[in-house]
């Protein structure tokens, strides 16, 4: 019987001993980080110190430091550094190096990937990864392409992709176009968005159906929507999602009343983090999507009290660096929504 006790108390220390941290994946829109410097070849004049906005090196540093203390406190959640941070309206990648460049998050070890797109303000999407976790085999932007409108320019798709003990994954970070004229009459942009990226995830798995495909970004539209639930064929029950789905684990989140900006005192969930049937069940491999803590979900969206508007017309959105040209010193009109994944 002794040995008996001892043996089973040797399994649960060994378990214990080896259990693995699940990885953090994580993506945030900056809300327009530019620099101060008046970049010819671009629409930037806005935040320029002559600008109307007069963004000086003061707002440059004090934003810049925001988004240091929001990242650093998402690491700190669990004591690890995420292994990838997707990120939006960044203008180039001397502003991402400033980021990681922050006392705190240096200690990440973190490298980027940037590409510099044809959007007329300037702004880019991009990744931050530890090279200590995810093997980084390559990278390239993928042009948005709209075959009934050929001179719309916006963001590129920026993808990566490697390992992470060993498995492949494929990485894509974006940000679709704006509802600018309306949500029905701006779709068309959107679906197509979609659609690019549906045909990079699919010539992706057929070229090697294990490689397990993360799909991020600001998409402008909700969880629901139809450029995410047919354009992405999306689905929102981990029961539900079959070979070739996809699966966005915050469809249940938006449902269930959460958001990541507010609008006119409704709250949206533009940002999402989507991953592939393996990835998703676990199909191939051993790394699959975990639940967030002891949550029923299986996405997270990042809020600390700091993040939020405390008083005025705004009170209870996400705390934003501006309300028209009057500087708040906040931090993003979005929160960041991240997913964990581990064996």
């Amino acid at each position: 019987m002794k040995k008996i006790l001892l043996t089973g108390l040797f399994a649960v220390l060994l378990a214990a001993g080896f259990a693995q941290k699940p990885y953090k994946v994580v993506f945030y829109n900056f809300e327009n980080l530019f620099d101060t410097i008046n970049d010819p070849g671009v629409n930037d004049t806005e935040f320029t110190p002559e600008g109307p906005k007069k963004w000086n090196s003061y707002k440059y540093n004090k934003k810049i430091g925001n988004l240091e203390r929001v990242l650093f406190d998402i690491a700190s959640v669990d004591q690890d550094f995420p292994i990838v941070i997707g990120v939006s309206e960044i203008e180039n990648r001397s502003v991402m190096e400033d980021v990681i460049a922050t006392p705190k998050l240096a200690k990440g070890n973190y490298r980027i990937v940037h590409f510099d797109s044809p959007d007329l303000r300037g702004v880019d999407v991009g990744f931050y990864y530890r090279p200590d976790v995810f093997k980084l085999e390559g990278s390239a932007a993928v042009p948005f392409h709209m075959p009934d409108n050929p001179d719309f320019l916006t963001r590129d798709f920026v993808t990566m992709w490697g390992t992470i003990e060993g498995e492949p994954f494929y990485f894509v970070v974006c940000h679709w176009p704006s509802r600018l004229g309306g949500q029905a009459a701006s779709e068309p942009k959107r679906m197509a968005a979609a659609t690019r990226v549906r045909e990079l995830i699919d010539s992706v798995q057929q070229a090697n159906p294990a490689t397990k495909v993360v799909v991020m970004g600001d998409l402008n539209d909700d969880a629901t929507d139809r450029s995410i639930v047919e354009g992405l064929g999306a689905k929102g029950k981990l029961d539900e999602v079959a070979f070739g789905d996809m699966f966005n684990p915050f469809i249940a989140m938006l449902k269930a009343g959460y958001g990541s900006l507010a609008y006119r005192d409704d709250w949206n969930l533009f940002d999402n983090i989507i991953v592939s049937e393996n990835l998703a069940t676990g199909s191939t491999g051993e790394l699959k999507i975990q639940k967030v803590g002891d949550t029923k979900f299986y996405g997270g969206i990042f809020r600390r009290p700091y993040m939020i508007q405390k008083e005025g017309q705004y009170k209870g959105y996400p705390l934003r660096t501006f309300v028209g040209n009057n500087f708040q010193g906040g931090f993003s009109d979005h929160l960041p929504v991240y997913i964990y994944i581990a064996k």
